[in-house]
């Protein structure tokens, strides 16, 4: 690899490149599910009532995380990448500091609203450079392989976060997540330079600003993709929110919870690996329009499981593995395919589509989340309306044609 900004090689191999990148993206990942086992100890110590109301420590975090996508990426394509990068990952240490300090409930709320809005710098940010270094489907195959890595967090996170409790108070969970943000950021200060292109800053103002995220979000060859995607990952998330009451509480997987959550995610990172080795082969559209139809078909099948009078805790496991594969096949993919055109203002349009993506995502899984009856139905309803609807907006985007290969080269906005 070159770097895109000097003429000397670029100081990372692609192995330390993608593991880079998994990490920056994967903090947000590890303040989600590291939580998990212990939203019922933190909700009991700080005197919540609801049982549902333990969801909002996840729920705040991503809706937060949404809401924070709009602004970073429109200050790393005018100050550069590693500043906003530095920003947000030593406000994140910090704010994960202040968590392990809290008396009550809504203070934590807040924190980890902070938080939220931080990581998403971090996620929009490593998006962008990515765009910085890789194009076309090659792109694909660097966030499959980002994804990849960035799955090993949410696979052992839950596992942490037990171990954690099985030795220490949960605010000792804050105190792992502070402390990794600290070796991230390091880690970056070290080896990651500049990839912004020098000729591709943007100014400060406003109508500019405005003016770049109104172009990535009405172009319509990404705008499909970017709902759809935000409809699926609102099922994923309305999943999170709810998995350790389905988990361990509906289906009785108690403090095996963990494991069962590390192998299904352990599953998800082996389709971002899959992925990574064939999508420069067949392309982008072709392997994410398949995924979609697929993905339909397995959250069909989990409603019907799901309506019946028994559904066990292996076929919901194995069912719902499924549909995260899918989920696999059809993120990397369809987030490369949105931010393609996007060259010269890669910072804004990542930020607009993580914006919708997270943000949209964030209010449907808590909805999805909140509305967790002791059965699996309300997340089958919610996987099954979410696949079909990304369905059609891909036809919109594709103009009612799937599995198209574009060999010629992407406009550029």
């Amino acid at each position: 690899m070159t770097s895109p900004t000097a003429s000397k090689p670029f100081p990372m191999g692609e192995r330390e490149f993608v593991g880079l990148m998994a990490m920056l993206q994967a903090l947000q990942a590890l303040a989600i599910d590291v939580m998990l086992p212990g939203i019922g100890v933190i909700a009991s110590d700080l005197g919540v009532g609801d049982p549902n109301d333990r969801q909002l420590v996840i729920g705040v975090f991503l809706i937060c995380s949404g809401l924070g996508s709009l602004f970073p990426g429109a200050l790393a394509d005018r100050f550069g990448r590693r500043p906003v990068l530095f920003t947000c990952l030593v406000g994140y240490a910090l704010f994960s500091a202040a968590g392990a300090l809290v008396s009550d409930f809504t203070t934590l709320l807040v924190l980890r609203g902070c938080q939220g809005l931080l990581s998403s710098g971090m996620l929009v940010t490593s998006a962008a450079v990515i765009r910085d270094r890789y194009s076309g489907d090659r792109m694909a195959r660097t966030q499959s392989l980002v994804g990849m890595t960035f799955m090993i967090v949410p696979m052992a996170a839950p596992s942490l976060g037990q171990a954690i409790l099985l030795v220490a108070s949960w605010r000792w969970i804050f105190g792992v997540m502070a402390l990794m943000a600290a070796m991230v950021c390091l880690w970056t200060f070290l080896r990651l330079p500049e990839t912004l292109h020098p000729e591709y800053r943007q100014t400060i103002r406003v109508g500019a600003i405005a003016g770049n995220m109104r172009i990535a979000l009405l172009h319509r060859s990404s705008i499909g993709y970017i709902v759809g995607m935000a409809l699926v990952q609102g099922a994923l998330f309305g999943y999170i929110n709810s998995s350790q009451q389905l988990l361990a509480e509906h289906f009785g997987a108690g403090e095996t919870f963990p494991l069962i959550f590390g192998a299904m995610a352990l599953m998800m990172a082996g389709a971002n690996l899959t992925n990574s080795r064939i999508v420069e082969r067949f392309g982008a559209r072709r392997v994410s329009h398949t995924a979609v139809l697929a993905y339909i078909c397995f959250a069909a099948l989990q409603l019907w499981l799901a309506s019946q009078p028994h559904q066990t805790i292996g076929q919901f496991t194995v069912v719902m593995t499924l549909n995260l594969c899918m989920m696999g096949f059809i993120g990397a993919n369809f987030q490369s395919i949105a931010l393609q055109p996007f060259a010269r203002m890669a910072g804004a349009a990542a930020s607009v589509q993580a914006f919708i993506r997270i943000s949209t995502g964030a209010m449907l899984g808590a909805a999805i989340g909140q509305l967790y009856d002791g059965t699996a139905r309300p997340l089958a309803l919610a996987l099954l309306a979410a696949g079909t609807s990304a369905l059609l907006l891909v036809l919109f985007s594709e103009r009612g044609r799937l599995f198209r290969r574009l060999h010629g080269q992407v406009p550029q906005v």
